[in-house]
């Protein structure tokens, strides 16, 4: 059925009054009549280009899709929602908080990124995930690996460099993987997660089609950030998704610097999610400030992937109240800029939106905060206490046998060759 939703004819967010499998979109989120802005929080205009409406020729201006008075009316979410929403964003920013604690008391060590800001990203689209569906991140992925699921201690030791950690101490804080929770890592080169991405969802496809498996309805979320969005990868993973219609959807978490380059220097259109519908997939521009509105675009995009309608692109405009790293003084942002996003706290507006809900009071609130404040340093308590990984481990996943020196052609371990240690040092 073609819709104004459908990848073949999708230019623009969704018109009010289309609709997705005979469900009315009266008082859509995706209005494209609602003025166009530049990006949130840069000083300077962006180049945006007039396109054509389907309804009589109006010229208008694509919208950044943001909170209105019609969402908050809708009543976009249940009480247990919103608490389940509250809590992880609060988790997600209470375990970075630590983190940046432990750094400097030297108990973590590398290089160490915080998601401090970006925590309506995270929750807003995994928290609408099953277990079956697969998160490839980036190395900005403790909050990834805690929103899908993967328990506080793990990830926390796994930063410590601990054997309890969910990669037993040899990933860090740049590599979380859970076979268990289907993480499927967080990446420390920028756009070598796409590809993984894309494998897993064309395995997702490949079950259901190929070997029949009827309940293979598997979705997949790639993570990446805007520096990414200039990389080969990111064009090949797009073009390859859009031709096989994948179950994925790429998820560009745009915080508008790439390290210190502003996004608005380096990209030549920094409108990211026009380039979906050149693959001819849906590109949506999204409030990445607010997880009640990331929410719904990513729930469309999600259910979209479920039916087997192909992926999705979704660029969230959010912004990182720290550093790129622990070791980034943070000294090229504008504290002008950064004080406009501060204000934007998505915590603090997900918090006063429950409470003038009635949704949730104060008092619950508060007890979330404290529950998660106990986790957290639960979690530390674990991870310092727990041991480190053993010297024989050090080896292991290095070569295909287990016990770190490689299998000879004639199907045995070569460290059970008596020359295999010939002319050499014995350690």
């Amino acid at each position: 059925m073609a819709t104004a939703y459908s990848s073949a004819k999708f230019v623009q967010p969704l018109s009010l009054n289309s609709t997705i499998n005979g469900r009315s979109r009266d008082n859509s989120l995706f209005d494209p009549l609602k003025t166009g802005t530049s990006f949130l929080g840069s000083t300077r205009k962006l180049r945006v280009n007039s396109v054509h409406s389907n309804q009589g020729n109006v010229r208008r201006r694509l919208p950044v899709v943001a909170v209105s008075e019609v969402v908050k009316e809708k009543k976009l979410i249940t009480k247990q929602e919103g608490l389940e929403l509250y809590e992880d964003m609060i988790l997600g920013r209470s375990f970075e908080d630590m983190c940046a604690q432990m750094y400097y008391r030297g108990k973590m060590f590398g290089f160490v990124h915080l998601y401090n800001g970006q925590e309506a990203v995270s929750t807003g689209f995994i928290k609408l995930l099953k277990k079956e569906d697969s998160v490839v991140s980036t190395y900005r992925d403790h909050v990834h690996a805690l929103s899908k699921g993967v328990p506080a201690r793990a990830v926390m030791s796994e930063l410590f460099g601990k054997a309890t950690g969910c990669c037993r101490g040899q990933g860090g804080s740049m590599h979380m993987f859970s076979k268990e929770h289907n993480l499927l890592g967080g990446f420390a080169f920028i756009g070598e997660g796409i590809p993984v991405a894309t494998g897993a969802a064309f395995t997702s496809k490949y079950r259901r089609e190929v070997l029949k498996e009827a309940d293979c309805d598997h979705v997949t979320l790639a993570f990446f950030g805007d520096g990414t969005c200039n990389n080969g990868q990111f064009f090949e993973c797009l073009n390859m998704a859009a031709l096989w219609k994948l179950p994925i959807v790429f998820v560009v978490e745009n915080n508008l610097w790439a390290i210190g380059m502003s996004h608005l220097r380096a990209t030549s259109d920094p409108q990211i999610y026009k380039k979906g519908p050149a693959f001819g997939m849906p590109g949506f521009h999204v409030d990445g400030m607010d997880v009640l509105k990331v929410r719904e675009v990513a729930k469309e995009a999600i259910e979209r992937a479920r039916r087997g309608e192909g992926p999705t692109l979704v660029e969230c405009e959010t912004y990182r109240f720290r550093g790129h790293s622990l070791a980034d003084p943070d000294e090229l942002r504008d504290p002008a800029e950064k004080a406009r996003y501060a204000a934007r706290d998505p915590i603090t507006a997900l918090k006063k939106y429950l409470i003038e809900s009635s949704l949730a009071s104060e008092a619950e609130l508060k007890a979330i905060e404290k529950r998660i404040d106990e986790v957290v340093e639960d979690a530390v308590e674990f991870a310092d206490e727990s041991a480190p990984p053993p010297r024989s481990q050090l080896l292991e996943n290095v070569f295909a046998d287990p016990k770190g020196f490689g299998i000879g052609p004639d199907g045995r371990y070569r460290c059970e060759d008596p020359k295999f240690t010939e002319g050499t040092a014995h350690v």
